[in-house]
């Protein structure tokens, strides 16, 4: 028998070894502290920074949308997630009564072509006779996303799709996750000759209690055949009726974002083809999209947020669409990749060995268009370019205005693929994607694949995206990414950036530290950079697909991680002035950037300095102005931090507020001023500019809110 003492050894010296790394961070802070200087010359404009630079990236991962974003509140509304042969799953719904007393089944006789799968149901109870129905009938419920929040006195629009070849009673109910309380109720009746055709019943409930795991019900005690199909029930509250999920939207709201892309990601292009994001399929009216099986990211969505929907999301925030489209193209190993990575960070080196053998011998996860065969997928950019933009005369403009927005959407933005760089064809089918969209749209801008950060595209492009994840420690020396990138050609869209794996576990102070110091670098870099977004955007706590995120919730309520808190420092940085500023400083953990802005709404001019403390000793931090004839007057106003006492503290549903800013008044008096840096702390000062600057402030169209 083999000696497991080396094992024991091994597994022991791992565990220490995690758990010194664990608590490297945590360190005592009663080290001697450190000085620096920041030196800001309030009178020198380095560049006006891009509109665009800063926004986020929605990708339907972690029931963002379905589940999230998206108000709806059944799931599996359509019964179609059991697939297209019958009979079929029905999950989650589920039967009130038992097989004496009613019988479920599913059959293909809806009255909706792209969705054939209805649900039959046999009810072999009655309300007297020889078989009584058990008190309240039978049924089928639907419990939604992990529970239904149902709110005292708000409003509930159910809408369903009934038949039969009798007259019906229905009862329609929210109830309690036992359907023991009913939260409100209404009785649908109707006589045979209403319902012997596919018959669309609504009814608003108004909610007399309350619960946060409710379930939506249809029951009966009338004896007879029933079919159902296409079940919705949605608060009437969404924004502007819109569909959007309120207490979410306002979270994006307050990030202020300049543009937003979507929908993905890897979501777009699928695991494999057959399971990619059809927008044609994501459009018109919601009962006849068919939903599909997102099979990277392992769960089904009905697309009620579909291309119209994610386009009227970015009117409705002031930001501009990013559209990535399919380009022949679907996710790969990598996937799994990164996928492992932001769980078991260790296993990267091992699944990067993985792939290269993969690729050695010749096997592949993918299946990809040859560039011969590609020409369909460049028309159906084409289309959808024309649905977001076409005139409301034109084939699928006329859809756009027929969902209600006869004005086009402003779209300037077309990914062409996600994370699709090395692949076999990508660079020969781009070309065809990018040669098309020129001729027929000139302004809109194509965004490519691959990394031109260290290296020039050898095609055209207007922008190139850039991901990164990585550790702390790493993300932070990537403040300097680029700073020696080619100063003409194609800018960068850092369109998915986020500290992942230990350093990160699921939304710490010390990622958000680190991500802050890597903005502070692209804001220094905006000559080169003209967009950045972290990812994933949201995440439903009953489905972490990936960690962290910036945005985490369940059915009723919701908070921001500390990366989302980060985020926000940086609300005015778009369209502002950078500022010159330099630190002199006897450590090399201190990163800063100002800014100027102006307020569209009291016409006045502000001048923000960021700082990250990326060290674990306290800085004194003398703030330095210079003031010469030209310099502008300042007066202190607000200073704002984000710190904790662990720098791997989170954000959770029981303390949403753990690790949030605090802001307190900033009083600055002469050029001088003398502050105490926290460590691992991101730290903002707002400074009103009291004389008019010779700066060229851009204007925003957001009030002052600070700079947090």
């Amino acid at each position: 028998m083999v000696s497991l003492k080396p094992a024991y050894c091994f597994l022991l010296c791992l565990l220490i070894g995690a758990w010194t790394m664990c608590h490297s961070y945590d360190i005592e802070r009663i080290k001697q502290n450190q000085t620096a200087v920041l030196f800001v010359n309030t009178s020198a404009a380095v560049r006006t920074i891009p509109d665009t630079l800063f926004g986020i990236f929605f990708e339907e991962i972690n029931h963002a949308g379905t589940g999230g974003l998206w108000a709806e509140l059944v799931s599996n509304r359509g019964f179609e997630a059991g697939g297209q042969h019958t009979p079929s799953n029905i999950k989650p719904w589920s039967i009130i009564g038992d097989d004496t007393t009613v019988v479920v089944s599913t059959d293909l006789s809806s009255c909706f072509e792209r969705n054939k799968v209805a649900l039959r149901m046999d009810v072999l109870c009655d309300k007297d006779g020889a078989k009584v129905c058990p008190s309240g009938g039978v049924g089928i419920y639907n419990p939604g996303y992990w529970g239904m929040n149902i709110e005292q006195g708000k409003m509930y629009k159910v809408v369903f799709y009934v038949r039969s070849l009798d007259s019906i009673d229905v009862t329609v109910s929210l109830t309690s996750s036992n359907g023991l309380e009913v939260l409100a109720a209404s009785n649908m009746v109707a006589d045979a000759s209403a319902v012997t055709n596919w018959a669309k019943m609504e009814v608003v409930l108004e909610a007399k209690s309350s619960s946060t795991n409710a379930r939506l019900q249809l029951t009966t005690s009338k004896k007879g055949v029933l079919w159902f199909d296409q079940v919705s029930a949605m608060p009437t509250d969404t924004y502007k009726g819109h569909g959007f999920r309120k207490d979410l939207f306002e979270k994006l709201v307050d990030l202020e974002p300049r543009f937003i892309r979507f929908p993905g990601g890897c979501f777009v292009e699928g695991e494999w083809l057959r399971n990619a994001f059809r927008w044609k399929e994501t459009v018109g009216p919601w009962e006849n999209r068919p939903g599909h099986f997102g099979d990277v990211w392992m769960y089904w969505t009905d697309d009620g947020i579909g291309y119209f929907e994610f386009l009227q999301l970015a009117e409705d925030l002031g930001a501009a669409p990013i559209w990535v489209i399919n380009n022949g193209k679907n996710s790969t190993i990598f996937t799994l990749i990164f996928f492992s990575y932001a769980y078991f960070p260790y296993l990267l080196d091992m699944f990067m060995l993985i792939s290269w053998l993969l690729a050695t011998i010749g096997i592949s996860h993918q299946d990809e268009v040859e560039t011969a065969d590609i020409l369909p997928f460049v028309q159906e950019m084409l289309d959808s370019i024309e649905f977001a933009r076409g005139d409301p005369s034109s084939q699928w403009g006329s859809l756009r205005a027929a969902m209600g927005h006869p004005k086009p959407f402003d779209l300037k933005y077309i990914a062409i693929g996600n994370e699709d760089c090395g692949k076999q064809y990508y660079r020969a089918n781009y070309l065809k994607f990018y040669d098309a969209l020129k001729k027929a749209y000139p302004d809109i801008q194509a965004i490519s694949n691959c990394d031109a950060s260290s290296t020039p595209l050898d095609h055209p492009a207007d922008l190139y995206d850039f991901h990164i994840y990585t550790s702390a420690n790493d993300m932070f020396a990537k403040t300097h990414k680029f700073d020696n990138t080619q100063r003409s050609g194609p800018k960068a869209f850092v369109s998915e950036y986020a500290v992942t794996g230990r350093d990160a576990g699921t939304g710490s102070l010390l990622a958000a530290i680190a991500e802050a110091a890597f903005l502070i670098g692209i804001e220094k870099n905006s000559d080169v950079v003209e967009m950045a977004s972290y990812a994933p955007l949201f995440v439903n706590t009953n489905d972490r697909r990936w960690n962290p995120d910036a945005i985490v919730y369940n059915a009723s309520h919701v908070y921001g991680t500390p990366s989302y808190w980060m985020q926000q420092f940086f609300t005015k940085s778009s369209g502002a002035t950078l500022l010159d500023s330099s630190i002199r400083a006897t450590v090399s953990s201190l990163v800063a950037s100002a800014i100027s802005w102006k307020n569209a709404t009291d016409n006045k001019s502000y001048v923000t300095i960021k700082i990250v403390n990326f060290g674990s000793s306290y800085v004194d931090l003398k703030l330095s102005f210079g003031l010469n004839k030209n310099a502008v007057r300042l007066n202190g106003l607000k200073r704002t931090v984000l710190t904790s006492s662990n720098v791997m503290d989170e954000n959770s549903l029981d303390n949403p507020m753990k690790v949030s800013p605090s802001s307190s008044r900033f009083d600055l008096s002469g050029k001088d001023s003398n502050i105490k840096l926290e460590p691992y702390s991101f730290t903002s000062f707002d400074l009103v500019q009291q004389e008019p600057s010779h700066l060229v402030m851009t204007e925003t169209d957001s009030s002052l809110k600070s700079s947090i």
